[in-house]
């Protein structure tokens, strides 16, 4: 969440700002007089305090004591009133305030969605085939790698059984990405699958609730995690780093799972869009002042990867009105995938700034005190994602599909199919 001061004194930067992202600046109207409303319930709260030590103080020196019990008894409830409405007054400042989205930096192009995000550079050379192609799940029949139809039997739709090669695919990737990113200084974790709703509204996701894209756990404050972010934003909640030792970058493998509610598009048969997948995530806890270095370094990392992979790709800029609430600037990196003849995007990385730790209670101790990390995520490796990429470019005109270089090593072969 924004710092409250930073909001009672830049009313309108926060507002334009919301607005910017596409969001209603309503809410932090909304916010300011309940926040207003709020601190003049302490105030009344502190006074009946004061007035309830002077007349027990008074108490002692006088004789009329149904008097001073008739006023003691009004106090009492006048204090009971206004308890009861700092708990209500709290829990509207805490909602709203959490819909108030962080500020983006100055940096970020201003639009309103995914059609003014600005193309930085493409990088890499798209296929030509002079065959027919197919997409992935042709392919994955072809090769029996993919059963959609008894994920669907078994868990729902948007499930699926990995088969054969596409297992043998989903390891090695995480193999080689695993190492990549050790060599590149990240520390390996791996993080559990659930974690508690703090650490979703921590991070600044959705509580859940029927409108959250969360699978919770009935009867528990726990629920499937959609991404390690929320695990490794929560690894470190409630301490105070040391500044010497930041930053902490690490390389967390977790399962995600995501409800996708609503999301019916043209890209959504296949791998593409499901409900459960593994993916490696880059996660930094970094000094404010060495946050944007390590934004680009994040960036930077997953184009190497990507380019060691033999993948076409662009980078985008996220516009302000596709940055969502959390990320203060976020770029994307979109693959070129055969089967749709198009770019879909197959990673991303966020800067936060301190909004995340804020919430989580995570600072570091400066020379100017204790102040809030910065809190960086990317992603590295989405074993949904990536397989589409190298199952539909990499084919071959007899069928097989071909390893990238790089990742053969750990497959164990050239090729599928062959």
């Amino acid at each position: 969440m924004l710092n409250p001061k930073f909001i009672r004194k830049n009313q309108e930067l926060v507002k334009k700002n919301t607005t910017e992202r596409g969001m209603d600046p309503q809410v932090v109207e909304r916010w300011l007089d309940v926040d207003k409303k709020f601190m003049e319930a302490q105030a009344r709260l502190e006074d009946l305090n004061q007035q309830k030590n002077t007349l027990a103080k008074t108490g002692k020196e006088s004789n009329d004591f149904e008097a001073l019990r008739e006023e003691g008894k009004k106090i009492k409830d006048a204090i009971k009133s206004v308890e009861d409405d700092l708990v209500e007054l709290e829990r509207e400042w805490n909602q709203l305030i959490n819909n108030i989205p962080n500020i983006h930096r100055p940096e970020v192009p201003i639009g309103k969605n995914e059609d003014d995000n600005v193309k930085l550079r493409k990088v890499g050379k798209i296929p030509n085939f002079d065959f027919e192609t197919k997409d992935h799940i042709e392919l994955g029949k072809i090769h029996d790698m993919l059963d959609f139809e008894a994920g669907a039997k078994v868990s729902g739709s948007q499930f699926y059984f990995l088969k054969n090669d596409a297992v043998r695919l989903e390891l090695a990737l995480l193999q080689f990405g695993i190492n990549f990113l050790e060599q590149k200084g990240f520390t390996l974790v791996m993080t559990p699958d659930m974690a508690k709703s703090r650490f979703y509204l921590g991070t600044g996701y959705a509580p859940k609730g029927d409108e959250a894209q969360i699978y919770e756990i009935d009867g528990e404050d726990l629920g499937l995690i959609a991404t390690a972010e929320v695990t490794m934003a929560g690894l470190h909640a409630d301490e105070i780093l040391k500044a010497e030792d930041l930053p902490l970058k690490y390389a967390a493998v977790s399962h995600c799972f995501r409800k996708e509610a609503g999301a019916y598009g043209k890209y959504s048969k296949g791998l593409y869009r499901v409900h459960q997948f593994t993916k490696l995530e880059m996660f930094i806890y970094s000094l404010p002042e060495h946050s944007e270095a390590m934004h680009q370094e994040i960036l930077r990392v997953e184009e190497e990867l990507t380019q060691a992979l033999e993948i076409p790709y662009r980078v985008l800029e996220m516009c302000s009105g596709d940055l969502g609430a959390i990320a203060s600037r976020k770029y994307d990196l979109e693959a070129w995938m055969a089967g749709r003849g198009d770019y879909g995007e197959i990673t991303s990385t966020s800067n936060t700034d301190d909004f995340q730790a804020r919430n989580l209670n995570i600072r570091v101790k400066t020379e100017k005190g204790n102040e809030y990390v910065h809190m960086l995520n990317g992603t590295a490796l989405v074993t949904s994602r990536i397989p589409i990429v190298i199952m539909e470019n990499f084919q071959q005109k007899d069928g097989s599909i071909r390893i990238p270089k790089a990742l053969v090593p750990y497959f164990g072969k050239e090729y599928i199919g062959k």
